[in-house]
């Protein structure tokens, strides 16, 4: 008895997703929540495990399709079954038909998968000009993409007629699957003076954050300020305890722990930053969630330090450790990545010296951290080597005032510069 295997149910903010990559293949035994394959959201890439254990059955829904909540994207069977034979063409088969599987390609579009008929769409192809070598004869997207590529050949020869072959497992999708997105694949093509170049589909993450930039800058009042901060006693203090620290906590300590809690005492001198707007309402926010921005495969993402104020050194450092690792192998979930009230960023891993961050909405206001150098500071009339750093807030000016901007930097530089005050809280 086959179980059918559906897309879970996804988070409110998430409408749909997309496919990213099958793990299995039909006549594959998986494990009961084994992954099968990735959902790509356009905040998080989802799993979907098996719901029992079994045999894949056929896969309905191919890599690339765009799919919602509860739709059915492959058949689960018993151990010991095997996967269903493949359906007879619905009309007869000619003589030369039969004896060439490829032949039985049809221009319908309707029964070709959804990457590949999105594809067929995009590039204007005839699909009775290409050999499929999908089951029973069905057109594959490498065989697009071949078709492609021999036809923007320089001196293409005529398409011999292909060679029957074993079919391979690969099971299309039927005419009733949605429409569907191309899988992110690179088609290189030359122009008229022979350069070439690549059309990649952007990825959801990538496009929602691309969204999420626009409507910052269209929506909020963004201003910077900027102010420098010494930090070599933030610096002498790790040196000073960084191996007992790592030893008694088993986390290294790092600057980003300093940064966050001198923000956390900023916050609460000036709530305006921690607050955000709601159409003519402000909503003032009693507790301190701070987005940390971590870079990934997949572009940027910021997930939530929550109740920060409540947190240690050893805590916030264990937590943006495990969030570093999470992000680069795709396993931080929507709950990591939703909320906040407060971001920081920090450029200066990249070797950026000055840049203006963008906020992240609804939030009313981020810290940009930079590279440190040595530079020629005057102190007591005396020229003398300090290890500085740039410090940038930008702010929604809507709701926070320059002076209010100024004196919150101005809070973080005096903690980070005097580190004794984020212990004595003055």
């Amino acid at each position: 008895m086959s179980i059918e295997v559906r897309v879970p149910t996804l988070p409110e903010s998430v409408a749909d997703g997309t496919l990213v990559s099958w793990h299995k293949q039909p006549g594959d035994t998986v494990q009961r929540d084994e992954n099968l394959v990735d959902l790509e959201t356009d905040k998080v890439v989802l799993e979907i495990p098996a719901p029992a254990d079994g045999v894949l059955g056929e896969i309905l829904i191919g890599d690339g399709a765009t799919v919602n909540a509860g739709d059915i994207i492959a058949t689960l069977m018993e151990a010991g079954e095997s996967p269903p034979a493949p359906q007879p063409a619905a009309t007869e088969a000619s003589p030369a038909q039969e004896a060439s599987p490829q032949a039985a390609s049809t221009t319908d579009t309707e029964n070709l998968s959804p990457a590949v008929r999105r594809l067929v769409a995009e590039h204007n192809l005839d699909p009775a000009k290409i050999a499929g070598s999908g089951r029973n004869g069905r057109i594959t997207k490498a065989d697009v993409l071949a078709y492609m590529e021999q036809a923007s050949a320089p001196a293409p020869t005529p398409e011999p007629a292909p060679a029957a072959k074993p079919a391979p497992a690969a099971t299309p999708a039927p005419s009733a699957a949605p429409p569907a997105a191309a899988k992110p694949a690179p088609v290189q093509k030359p122009d008229a003076q022979g350069r070439v170049e690549q059309r990649v589909p952007m990825t959801r993450l990538r496009a929602r954050i691309a969204e999420r930039l626009l409507q910052a800058q269209q929506n909020a009042a963004i201003l910077t300020t900027f102010n420098e901060v010494n930090m070599q006693p933030v610096m002498d203090l790790r040196t000073r305890y960084k191996a007992q620290f790592e030893k008694e906590h088993g986390a290294r300590l790092g600057f980003m722990s300093f940064f966050v809690k001198a923000s956390v005492e900023a916050l609460k001198r000036f709530p305006a930053v921690n607050g955000t707007i709601d159409g003519s309402d402000v909503i003032y926010h009693g507790y301190y969630d701070i987005g940390i921005a971590v870079s990934s495969p997949r572009g940027l993402v910021v997930p939530i330090l929550r109740d920060v104020d409540q947190m240690s050194f050893a805590d916030i450092e264990k937590a943006i450790a495990d969030f570093g690792a999470r992000a680069k192998d795709g396993s931080l979930s929507m709950d990591d990545l939703t909320g906040g009230t407060f971001s920081i960023t920090n450029g200066g891993i990249f070797g950026s010296l000055l840049s203006t961050p963008i906020l992240n909405p609804p939030q009313s206001g981020i810290l940009g951290m930079h590279k440190i150098m040595d530079r020629a500071m005057v102190e007591n009339g005396q020229i003398v080597a300090r290890p500085m750093m740039y410090l940038a807030l930008s702010y929604d000016h809507r709701i926070v005032d320059g002076r209010e901007a100024v004196s919150f930097l101005v809070t973080i530089k005096e903690c980070l510069e005097d580190p004794a005050r984020l212990l004595l809280q003055v």
